[in-house]
């Protein structure tokens, strides 16, 4: 399998309450040092023989920030360093509100052939919740913009299991996605990190709520109407799986194909990118926090925007992070990321490459899924139904 090539692009315009990837507010002078350092990066990994890739994909933070001609110096940084495939696959992560038709041409332009934009939501309550600074109008908008463009690709994210959430209106998000006719759609569980400032709103609003409900119940004798915190609230893990098995059979319908615990696609529109993930492929990560892995190493670069740029300036290793992964832990990942696709893992397979026996070492612990209906067997393959989906994490557990 060829190399996938990933770019972290880290600046964003504002800092969404719920994140927690690498990323700062944008500093115009410091992007412009940033794609310089990151271009050297990319150069400075030739070596005698080419590796080969066939994917290169811009992350962040919102790359759709990078002008269309930095896009072009950093796609052709990787065209001179490495055999890219000419019919790879070029992903710029865009957010809506950077959106416009002749930025999207200039980027098509550049060499990007598809587009995964940051939407989240198609309901302006739940945006404002989540602190992004688009509307669901200028998402659509944006959605149909990229599809006019022409790129190979179109696909956007969704959250779900968000505050103030109802079934009732994820599936009106969904009955909206499916109408503005995406390639692609992920799926994603909201998942709040500890010190995550919606996590403290959220908390906040049901403490707020809580005292004004007892406040009115002793003044009046009873509850009070409309009060906010209930629309901060999360729905209950049962609603969430709910969420999550409604919309998937909706989106069967629609067309749709599951590869993947959180992401459908119409037919020969996967991402071709992130499956090298999950099929244990190999990559280059360039840029601040970006992660590598090749042939059983893996290394990350120093997470810091300016320490970054700092040590490419210095001529100074960018990785402050190297491990060689064991046979154990190559065949554990490799289980744990295969499991997460539709069509399962191969057994025969994890055996020529492993060495190890999958359903002898596990059968015993993981026959009582499959007899309940939680994962599948077919011949030398298995896999996690859609109800085992729902409690992946219970499974795949059986491998630690």
């Amino acid at each position: 399998m060829s190399l996938g090539l990933y770019l972290h692009i880290p600046f964003c315009q504002s800092i969404c309450s719920y994140c927690n990837f690498n990323r700062g507010l944008l500093d115009r002078e410091l992007k412009r040092r940033y794609v310089d350092a990151l271009e050297r990066e990319i150069r400075g990994r030739g070596v005698p023989a080419p590796l080969a890739a066939d994917t290169i994909f811009f992350g962040g933070g919102t790359p759709s920030l990078l002008e269309p001609d930095e896009v072009a110096r950093l796609v052709q940084a990787c065209r001179d360093t490495f055999v890219v495939d000419p019919r790879a696959e070029v992903t710029l992560e865009t957010n809506p509100e950077t959106v416009s038709p002749e930025r999207l041409s200039a980027f098509k332009a550049a060499g990007v052939t598809r587009l995964s934009l940051g939407v989240q939501s198609l309901n302006d309550d739940e945006l404002a919740r989540l602190g992004r600074i688009h509307s669901a109008d200028r998402a659509k908008a944006a959605v149909r913009t990229a599809k006019a463009t022409g790129f190979e690709s179109v696909s956007f994210d969704l959250m779900f299991w968000l505050p103030g959430q109802s079934l009732s209106s994820w599936m009106t998000t969904i009955e909206d996605a499916i109408a503005l006719d995406p390639d692609h759609l992920s799926l994603y569980l909201l998942e709040l990190y500890p010190n995550a400032p919606l996590k403290e709103t959220m908390a906040r609003m049901a403490t707020a709520g809580r005292a004004v409900q007892g406040a009115a119940a002793t003044s009046r004798g009873g509850p009070v109407v409309g009060v906010t915190s209930a629309d901060w609230a999360q729905a209950s893990d049962d609603d969430a799986a709910d969420m999550y098995l409604a919309a998937l059979e909706r989106l069967d319908a629609a067309g749709f194909q599951q590869y993947e615990i959180s992401n459908v696609a119409r037919s020969g529109r996967i991402s071709r990118h992130n499956v090298k993930y999950w099929q244990a492929g190999d990559w280059i990560g360039f840029g601040c926090g970006a992660h590598s892995t090749i042939d059983g190493v893996r290394w990350k670069n120093v997470s810091a925007t300016s320490d970054y740029v700092d040590r490419v300036d210095r001529g100074l290793p960018t990785a402050v992070e190297r491990q060689h992964l064991t046979r154990e832990a190559r065949l554990e990942e490799a289980l744990f990321t295969g499991l997460r696709l539709s069509a399962g893992v191969d057994g025969a397979q994890m055996l020529a490459t492993h060495g190890v026996d999958v359903w002898e070492r596990y059968g015993a612990a993981l026959q009582p899924y499959v007899d309940d209906g939680l994962m599948w067997v077919a011949g030398t393959r298995f896999g996690l139904t859609r109800a085992g989906m729902i409690v992946a994490n219970e499974i795949l557990t059986t491998f630690v």
